[in-house]
């Protein structure tokens, strides 16, 4: 965890407490967790941090995580940079949160990748380095090496997304209750959803989803959900798009993919047999959504997370 003056408190604590706390199947620490910062003290809007590693021990790291500066206008002081840059140089993953976009930016790796951060501060990390590709909508944006996300909640969605990525589904998912927060929302999800006002009609779909989840094998189909819900087809997707920030049959095909990514770590079913029980037609439709979610194939997965 890099700290400098002005960081963000909320984007330094929570991730450190995250990655700090995770365990694997045996109850052994996934993650050596150090916060490191140019100096011994780091002066933050609100009080003042005694940091114990200092900038050199981003050479070791395998992970770097960029939390978000209070003033973007600030200088970052290049020292930071230069040893962020090193880093990347030396094939560290590094990922950055909120507005610690700027950080990044500044050592140019995210010149010509698509990248994030906080809504409200996108317009000018475009303006201030139009080679990057700055999608304001998405939570986050992993490049593989180099991951960015918006601010506040959206970076805890990024941590699990990273933990999903080293450790598999059913550690992750343990990280995520431990932290009292859902399984990572999906990347592509908008970090700006614009909700209404709750509907005195039976308008959410909070019940849907816990249905949906104890029947992913069945037929869930936009006329299924929509009879189920109560609704008219073109009102589920409306409010789900609302509620929920994707369409009914993305949101499916993830929820799919997570079960999946569950038989995939506890079970030796056959590809076609697992595809049957996450709820997808055949093994090639459970391929091709499972790549696009996780980034690799079933069986590359279940050689990296499955029982032994």
């Amino acid at each position: 965890m890099l700290a400098f003056d002005g960081v963000v408190l909320g984007d330094l604590g929570p991730p450190l407490e995250i990655f700090a706390r995770v365990r694997d199947r045996g109850g052994r620490a996934c993650y050596d967790v150090r916060v490191c910062s140019a100096a011994p003290s780091v002066r933050t809007e609100h009080v003042t941090l005694h940091v114990p590693w200092r900038l050199s021990i981003l050479q070791r790291a395998h992970t770097v995580i960029v939390p978000g500066v209070e003033d973007i206008a600030s200088e970052i002081p290049k020292s930071v940079t230069r040893a962020l840059g090193r880093a990347l140089a030396r094939g560290a993953r590094v990922a950055s949160i909120c507005s610690g976009a700027f950080v990044l930016a500044a050592t140019g790796a995210l010149d010509g990748l698509r990248a994030t951060t906080h809504w409200a501060t996108a317009a000018e990390l475009a303006r201030r380095h139009p080679k990057i590709e700055v999608d304001p909508s998405v939570l986050y944006v992993d490049n593989g090496r180099i991951l960015t996300s918006a601010g506040a909640a959206a970076g805890l969605d990024l941590c699990i997304h990273l933990i999903r990525r080293d450790f598999g589904a059913a550690v992750a998912a343990e990280a995520a209750r431990a932290a009292v927060m859902p399984l990572e929302r999906a990347g592509g999800q908008s970090q700006f959803i614009a909700h209404e006002s709750p509907a005195d009609d039976g308008g959410s779909v909070a019940p849907l989803l816990a249905w949906l989840e104890q029947n992913l094998g069945q037929d869930l189909s936009l006329p299924v959900m929509a009879r189920r819900a109560g609704m008219s087809t073109r009102t589920l997707s409306r409010r789900f798009r609302e509620q929920v920030g994707a369409t009914p049959a993305a949101w499916v095909a993830r929820a799919r993919v997570r079960r999946a990514q569950r038989l995939l770590e506890t079970t030796q079913l056959s590809m076609e047999r697992l595809a049957g029980e996450a709820g997808f037609a055949s093994a090639a439709v459970l391929r091709e959504h499972f790549g696009a979610v996780v980034g690799t194939s079933p069986l590359a997965y279940r050689r990296s997370f499955g029982i032994a």
